[in-house]
């Protein structure tokens, strides 16, 4: 469930929603220009994304566009993870 986190590095949340299997594939994702927060794209992991911030994924053949929704500090199980995206697709 989401916490009183307020903002949270981009990687740490890619991995926290589920949407990459490992944090160093959530880092290399963030690094390789293929996320977008706000329409701009990112180059680092270390960008920090906040609630209500859009976030432009391109996963194999899948766009995914999604919007923060919440923080937690710990990776949960797959269905508490959903909690903290709105699929915007």
């Amino acid at each position: 469930m989401p916490t009183e986190l307020d903002r949270q590095r981009i990687d740490r949340w890619l991995w926290h929603a589920r949407l990459v299997r490992t944090r160093g594939a959530a880092a290399a994702l963030a690094g390789s220009g293929h996320v977008r927060v706000n329409g701009t794209r990112i180059a680092a992991a270390s960008r920090t994304v906040r609630t209500g911030d859009v976030i432009t994924v391109a996963l194999e053949r899948k766009v995914r566009v999604l919007k923060v929704r919440g923080f937690v500090e710990r990776r949960g199980a797959a269905g508490t993870s959903t909690r903290l995206y709105e699929d915007l697709t």
